[in-house]
């Protein structure tokens, strides 16, 4: 009988605890909503098969020696992993659009008000028993308005990395769940008639100019933001390498390979910090539900530009592209153009809309390295 019980002692199944249980099946979810659903699943399938593994009693996974340890120290403490993602979507990405109207600026900005209005939402919530956010706590929470996992993490991994689990979880959920968010807050904002506005087809954008532009870009997040220039940097150094074509082989790669095997370690590093005794707290829900408040203040202020702007430019704008501001690329630039088409059978919207989308991107990296600038 006592070695019966020694036996027993050594299986996991006599260590888990109710935390864990629960924390397994949200990984579960998460692959559910990865394989069944659907729902980004490059990222939320390691990262729910990351909460798995961590849970299991005794594994070790990511304790000092474990293998889920090293791939977080390495690739997301280092802040490494985010930065290799960049490269890779810069490498992914045309300017082209933003080039040839660069007013899409300002949708790009715009939609960045969800991050700042979050911020304080946060530092708000610590009315409330329960809740202990700091400053930097709050900073990193906030990034999640901007719809951009790779910044999210980056930036939690530097301000709060005990929240990193529920921010990246948080941040990847709501990117997931852009064609169901955004569409009801676009019409809201919007009348049928602004949804059928048609826009002229954009100039054509030379070759020269689209390899000026990243440099143009680091040049000026240098001289302004100097915080911001490791995610603006590597974003442009993969955008160069798309568009001087002499290193095609390299941008293959970065587009490619490299991107992917960094999101196979990245999902993981995430999914090892959904842990019970981190996650299972009432500062996750709040996390969740500003996440939540972030993104829909994001889409609603890039849309609202964009109807100011129509205005301005004698309706020739549609504030569809407004809720593309957001940096889920290309996911919110298609969803302005599907809802674009429900409107008018023949108004096509994505390319006027990957304008803003590609320039929330820069937005949240700018973001992220104003809050680094002030509470980091």
């Amino acid at each position: 009988m006592e070695q019966l019980a020694i036996l027993w002692d050594s299986t996991a199944l006599a260590h888990f605890e109710a935390g864990q249980l629960v924390m397994m099946a949200v990984g579960a979810l998460l692959l559910y909503l990865a394989i069944v659903k659907k729902f980004e699943p490059l990222l939320l399938f390691p990262i729910g098969f990351g909460a798995l593994l961590t849970n299991i009693p005794l594994a070790g996974f990511t304790e000092p020696g474990g293998l889920l340890y090293y791939i977080y120290e390495v690739g997301i403490h280092s802040g490494v992993f985010p930065l290799l993602i960049f490269m890779g979507v810069g490498a992914m990405t045309d300017f082209g659009a933003l080039i040839a109207n660069p007013r899409m600026l300002l949708l790009g900005a715009a939609a960045q008000f969800g991050i700042f209005a979050t911020l304080f939402g946060a530092i708000s919530l610590n009315f409330i028993p329960g809740f202990d956010f700091t400053l930097k706590d709050a900073s990193a929470i906030a990034i999640i308005g901007g719809a951009d996992g790779p910044t999210a993490i980056f930036l939690a991994s530097r301000l709060a990395p005990d929240l990193l689990g529920a921010i990246a979880v948080a941040a990847y959920s709501y990117m997931a769940l852009v064609p169901i968010i955004q569409p009801p807050i676009m019409k809201l904002l919007t009348t049928p008639e602004e949804r059928k506005i048609e826009m002229a087809q954009l100039r054509h954008v030379s070759t020269k100019e689209k390899i000026l532009f990243p440099l143009a870009v680091l040049f000026l997040t240098i001289l302004f933001l100097p915080s911001a220039t490791p995610l603006v940097g590597m974003f442009c150094f993969g955008n160069l390498m798309k568009e001087c074509g002499v290193v095609d082989r390299l941008s293959k790669t970065a587009q490619n390979e490299l991107i992917n095997i960094v999101t196979i370690f990245l999902g993981l590093a995430v999914g090892s910090k959904l842990s019970s005794d981190k996650f299972l707290t009432v500062e996750t829900l709040g996390i969740l539900a500003l996440g939540a408040v972030a993104f829909a203040i994001g889409t609603a202020a890039g849309v609202l530009m964009a109807k100011v702007m129509n205005k301005m430019s004698g309706g020739t704008i549609n504030p569809l592209i407004g809720a593309a501001g957001v940096s889920a690329v290309p996911m919110a630039a298609r969803v302005a153009n599907k809802v674009g088409l429900e409107a008018n059978p023949h108004n096509f919207l994505l390319m006027h809309a990957m304008g803003p989308n590609v320039a929330g991107v820069l937005g949240s990296a700018v973001a992220a390295g104003v809050l680094l600038a002030l509470v980091g």
